[in-house]
This record gives C-alpha cells, sequence and structure tokens, in this order.
C-alpha cells in the first residue's frame, strides 16, 4: 500500500518525507514520490504550492523504471569514461532492464562489458548525486552538447508537431541531469534527459550488463550505426539472482531451441521470415490440439465453417479494416487484367489481399440467406489460416509469426444476448486453457482511447465496455485496464495467463463488435417481424496454434502432457532377445490408438533412456528377463524413478488410462503408484 502525504511549498519532497520516517534504505527504499495526476518527481523536486503525493518505493514497477533509467546514465558515463570520445544516442528503462545507444569506434567485446559493469559499480559505490537542470533556451543546450550529434538532433526536434520519439527530453522543458561528485558538489558527469532519477547512485543497489547488440539511430538503418548495451537493474541483490535465474530457466526453455532439439519445427529460409514448417513430431501435436479445440466447440454450440485465403479487396473496406488495419496486411495481388494482342487493357484488373482476419468472410456466411431471431446466437467457427504482415524486428519464433492459424470463433446475437454470450465464452476460454495445464489468469480490458481510428459512437462504445467489465467483474478475476487497446471496431477483453517460471502471455481475446454488423448490412427478423442489426462477438480460445504451440512448449520445456507427446510410449528392450517381447506390447498400445514405438537401435539400453529422456517422453517400457519371464515390463520416467515388473495387461490399461484422462503432469513413479492395485510392484529410483 502506497503512502500518501503533503508536499508543502518551497519544500523538497525527500525533506518532507522524511518527517514521516520511511526507509531509505533497502529494497523498499523510496526513490521518487508520484503526484495525484501521475507524474513522478525526483525526492529533491520543490512544488510551488502545497501538493498530495504518493511515495514510490523501490521494489515496485515505477521504481524498479527510474532504477534502471539511472543505471542507465552510470551506464553512459562509464562509457565516455572509459571510451573517449564516444557519442551519445538514447538511454531508456525497458522491461525488466535498460539500454543506452552508443556511437563508438569499435563493437564492445565480452570484456569491455565486464570492464563497463566494474567501472558502474565503483560509480554507484561512490554515491554520485543526480541533480536536475533547467536550459534557459535550446540555445543554451546546443552549445553545452555542441560535440554531441544525437542530441542535439533531439533538441532541435523539441517543441515540434511531432516529438514522440524525443524519447530523452520531456515535459514542457528542456531539462539535463548532472551526477555530481558527493564531497564536493563539482559536476561529474551528465545527459541530456527528462528524468526523474533516484538521489544518489547509492540507490542504485544491484546492477548486471547482459549484452550488447548493433542498432539503428531511432531504429531506421537509414540513419548511423551504433551500438547498444543491454542491462539490468534491481532494488536488491536478492532480485537481481533471482532475475537471472528466470533468464536462465527461459533460455532452456526458449521453444525455438526446443523445437530443433525435439524435431518439431523449423523456419526455412526458402519460405521467408515468420513462415513455419511443422515437422512429424510437431503435426502430432499441432493435430491433437486442433482435434481438442475442435471437439470444444462443437461441444459449445459451434458450428464450423471454412473461408478462402484470400479476397478482393471489397470485402476488407466492407469490413473497416481498410485502412485502419492496411499497415499489418500483405500488399495486395493484382490479377485480373485483360490485354488485347496490342498491349490495350480490354479488362481492368483489381486487388486481391491475403486475409489477415476471418470475420468478413463469417459475414458473408451470415448474410448468405435471411435469419430468425430463433437461429441466435448462431456461433461460427473455424481454423481459419491469416497472413500478417509483421515487421522483421518483431518476429519471433512461433509466437510472432506472419503466417497462422487462428480458431477463430463469431457469435451472432442480439443486444439482449449479448451479456449472456460473453459470460458463455469466457467460462468457454478459461476451461480450454485449464485443459492444456494453464490455470493462473488475469483479465485485461482494452477500450477506447483519444485516437481516430476507432469507429462508431460514445454511447455504442460505453454500452458494450460495460457488458464487457460486468463479466469480467462476475469472473472474480483480476481486472487490468488497457486504455487505447481496443480494435478499431470495439473494445475487447484479453485473457493473460502465467506459465510454469511466472511470466505473463496474453491468450484468448473475446472482442464486442457493433461495427460490421452495420458495414455488412447485417440484419435478422425480430419476434414481432421487424428487421434488426445483430451484435457480433469475435473470440479466439488460442489466439493463434502457432503462438500457444510456443507458449505451451516453452510452459512444459519441451516435456508434454503424455495426451500431447508425439511419442508416449517406447520400448527399450535391455538386449536384443527381448525386443519381441515388447513388440507384441506395442502393438497392443497402438490398437488402443497410442503413439507407441520400440527402440531396436545399436545402442546400449542405458544410452536409449539417455535419448528418451532426452526426447522427453513420458513413457519408457523396459523388458529383461525377468520380465518376460513375467510377462511383465518394467516403467521408466522422465525424472528417473521406476516401477518394476507390472502385468502386460495392468501396464497397458494404466498407460490408456493416464492418456484418455488427459493428465497434464509427467507421469513419475510416485505419481504411478499411486494409482495401481494394492499389491503394486516395487518402486525404484534408478539415476
Amino acid at each position: 500500500m502506497s503512502t500518501t502525504f503533503t508536499v508543502p511549498a518551497g519544500v523538497a519532497a525527500g525533506a518532507a518525507m522524511r518527517e514521516l520516517d520511511l526507509p531509505n534504505k533497502g529494497p523498499e527504499a523510496i526513490v521518487v514520490v508520484k503526484t495525484t495526476d501521475g507524474t513522478l518527481k525526483d525526492l529533491s523536486w520543490v512544488p510551488a504550492e502545497d501538493t498530495e503525493v504518493s511515495a514510490v518505493s523501490s521494489n515496485t514497477d515505477e521504481g524498479r523504471s527510474v532504477i534502471r533509467h539511472s543505471a542507465a546514465h552510470v551506464l553512459a558515463q562509464a562509457v565516455q569514461d572509459g571510451f573517449p570520445g564516444t557519442k551519445l544516442g538514447i538511454g531508456p528503462p525497458i522491461k525488466d532492464g535498460f539500454y543506452y545507444d552508443f556511437d563508438v569506434a569499435e563493437p564492445f567485446t565480452p570484456e569491455d562489458l565486464k570492464g563497463l559493469e566494474k567501472k558502474m559499480k565503483q560509480i554507484i559505490k561512490s554515491g554520485q548525486r543526480f541533480s536536475r537542470r533547467v536550459y534557459e533556451s535550446k540555445d543554451e543546450a546546443r552549445a553545452e552538447l555542441a560535440n554531441e550529434p544525437y542530441k542535439l538532433e533531439l533538441i532541435d526536434d523539441k517543441g515540434a508537431a511531432d516529438d514522440s520519439e524525443v524519447m530523452e527530453v520531456g515535459g514542457a522543458e528542456l531539462t539535463a541531469y548532472d551526477n555530481l561528485n558527493p564531497r564536493t558538489g563539482e559536476r561529474v558527469w551528465g545527459d541530456l534527459c527528462r528524468g526523474p532519477h533516484v538521489p544518489t547512485t547509492k540507490y542504485i543497489p544491484a546492477v548486471k550488463l547482459t549484452r550488447s547488440s548493433a542498432a539503428y539511430w531511432r531504429g531506421d538503418q537509414a540513419n548511423a550505426d551504433l551500438q547498444r548495451v543491454y542491462g539490468t537493474a534491481w532494488e536488491s541483490e536478492e532480485a537481481l539472482q533471482a532475475h537471472l535465474e528466470l533468464l536462465a530457466e527461459a533460455e532452456k526453455r526458449d521453444h525455438r531451441k526446443l523445437g530443433v532439439e525435439l524435431d518439431l519445427f523449423s523456419f526455412p529460409d526458402e519460405l521467408g521470415s515468420g513462415l513455419p514448417v511443422f515437422h512429424p513430431k510437431g503435426g502430432i501435436i499441432k493435430r491433437e490440439m486442433e482435434d481438442y479445440v475442435r471437439s470444444k466447440h462443437i461441444e459449445n454450440g459451434f458450428q464450423y465453417v471454412g473461408t478462402p485465403h484470400i479476397s478482393k479487396e471489397h470485402l476488407f473496406h466492407l469490413s473497416g479494416h481498410l485502412p485502419y488495419y492496411a499497415d499489418t496486411m500483405f500488399p495486395p495481388l493484382h490479377v485480373d487484367e485483360e490485354r488485347d494482342a496490342d498491349g490495350q487493357i480490354t479488362k481492368p484488373g483489381q486487388d486481391y489481399y491475403l486475409k489477415a482476419m476471418n470475420c468478413p468472410m463469417h459475414n458473408l456466411i451470415f448474410r448468405s440467406r435471411g435469419r430468425s431471431y430463433r437461429e441466435l446466437p448462431l456461433r461460427l467457427f473455424e481454423f481459419g489460416h491469416v497472413y500478417r504482415y509483421e515487421k522483421s524486428g518483431v518476429v519471433h519464433g512461433l509466437t510472432r509469426v506472419r503466417g497462422f492459424a487462428q480458431d477463430d470463433s463469431h457469435s451472432y446475437v442480439t443486444p439482449e444476448q449479448a451479456k449472456d454470450e460473453i459470460r458463455h465464452l469466457l467460462d468457454f476460454i478459461l476451461g480450454l486453457l485449464r485443459d492444456f495445464g494453464l490455470d493462473e489468469f488475469y483479465l485485461e480490458l482494452s477500450t477506447r482511447g483519444d485516437s481516430d481510428k476507432f469507429i462508431g459512437s460514445d454511447e455504442q462504445w460505453a454500452a458494450a465496455t460495460e457488458i464487457l467489465e460486468e463479466v469480467c467483474i462476475e469472473s472474480g478475476l483480476d481486472l487490468v485496464p488497457d486504455p487505447g487497446g481496443a480494435a478499431f471496431y470495439g473494445p475487447k477483453v484479453s485473457v493473460q495467463a502465467k506459465d510454469a517460471i511466472g511470466r505473463t502471455w496474453q491468450m484468448s481475446t473475446i472482442q464486442y463488435d457493433f461495427n460490421q454488423p452495420a458495414g455488412f448490412d447485417l440484419e435478422y427478423t425480430a419476434a414481432d417481424g421487424t428487421k434488426k442489426q445483430p451484435v457480433m462477438i469475435h473470440s479466439a480460445k488460442f489466439g493463434s496454434i502457432e503462438r500457444f504451440f510456443g507458449v505451451l512448449t516453452e510452459h512444459y520445456a519441451g516435456a508434454f502432457p503424455a495426451w500431447l507427446a508425439p511419442v508416449q510410449v517406447v520400448g527399450i528392450p535391455v538386449a536384443d532377445q527381448f525386443g519381441d517381447h515388447l513388440e507384441a506390447v506395442i502393438r497392443d498400445l497402438r490398437k488402443r490408438g497410442i503413439r507407441a514405438e520400440v527402440d531396436h537401435g545399436d545402442d546400449r539400453m542405458q544410452k536409449k533412456i539417455r535419448n528418451h529422456t532426452t526426447q522427453k517422453v513420458p513413457f519408457m517400457l523396459l523388458a529383461g528377463e525377468r520380465d518376460q519371464a513375467a510377462g511383465a515390463v518394467s516403467f521408466r520416467f522422465r525424472d528417473g524413478t521406476q516401477v518394476n515388473e507390472v502385468p502386460v495387461a495392468e501396464a497397458a490399461d494404466r498407460i490408456a488410462g493416464w492418456i484418455d484422462s488427459r493428465r497434464n503432469e509427467s507421469p513419475t513413479a510416485a505419481l504411478f503408484d499411486a494409482e495401481s492395485a494394492p499389491a503394486a510392484a516395487a518402486v525404484t529410483t534408478d539415476s
């Protein structure tokens, strides 16, 4: 809970805060204050009139952002100290860290980063004080920064009609922050900056540089090549170490890496950026996901439809996506033009677009014949493959691609049915995500902002937003506002799900649309015989199959639940002569629809176990002389535990039961034995 207090006129915020005995050391140290309008202020800030503020501590998102911005300044000071002549770009805080861009003679090496981090820690330990200073004019700033060409550009941009890129110069004033010697008050270093900053460098208790990369000034490749140094900073060494451990775990779970190791998918250069292909093992997982979600849609009253990958341009004008969505659609294909023998056009051509969304085509299905109120809700669903022109810099494995399949559905309802339908969809989504092992959520409500990209009346937006908000509140889940994040045609709710290591992923969406039905002249016959316009509700349960596949791969670290695993059971004979015994077991499992095989390779048994453990196979069946004589098999699990000499029929039943129940945890000896008959076989651990 934040502490609110009043800063008297003419008194520094830090001095007023001291009267309250708030912490100035440790992970809860107060680093800045926040005014009632949300503006962050330095502790040295002196208001002209009594002002109510709240204290912002180091261990909050806002506090960490200030620490990281201050750490970026310390990095820049260290670079200019160690590499004289370096020119400064920008150095903002980012999620979980910060970066700073430099125009430097040579790219930074790993050894350079170690030296810079050491220098940063020396600066931090010295306790330099951050001091805000206002330039009286642009000319004064230009004179001081005459040798900093990138800063001069930012100064020139100050006050322009669009200064959104002036990242280091904020507010109505042109300001700098000086780093002062704590003993003498002498200026040691400074930077053009809007702030705020921590009081002194000692408020940066934990910092680490992570990597460097090439960058371009303002992201434009036509501009100068720069070197970007990334780092992270936290309120304590413990928080930093926890973050580094999370990064290491995330690296192990990276779906791009696991996709190669487990032979699931790839991104051939010949296809182009963001266009994946699924290999046989990945195809099995993808098919299981699709089959399951298809069956769930049918259970929930949806009818399966199919639509083409391409359409005339006019369709996307009807839907409103052109021009609002044009930047994320692939360029049009101009076809159907005919010419005579002299090259004269006899039939004009027309533009076709790869579809970036399925909703316009579902509208055509709704409009294909008259509709009665008795048919509503009418729920249409398909795995529609769509194409979006994501910029190459944001394409990322399966989680941000250019071609993907959406489990896309649209509910056409009367206005009176809208709330119940949204409630039904949210319950459906949460249940489906839980079926795949994701069970910790919060909701994000995206509403209209001030942009002119939104269409529809204020009354329509207010009514739609109120309905979505009411359903979200009823769910009991935390609700986070996202002003300005709505689709152009209406507000939406996004389900944010946490994975096994606590990261949040945006998954499913529900969007309220009162605009497309008007654009397509959709109507139904009401009970009184009049024609009325339906409300259209968009919902995507996975979001996209590809993205969900990538998230699940990282959530399970590649060890998919047995019901999803591409190979569910592998038989490993202790010696060749026991292979036929395992083949009989595997044949029975295959008849039950279980994906099973026997490894008859030349490797020794222990190496086979290691290989299939690495491939994340959930059930390994071992057979030696005693197993064969007893008509049994022994189980080996991913965690190295074993259950020995289980009768063949019982083993098959228990494997089939585990898979059919769609359990999401990995089978282990303890879990498997807990479900066995009273005379269960011995449980052993063999690592």
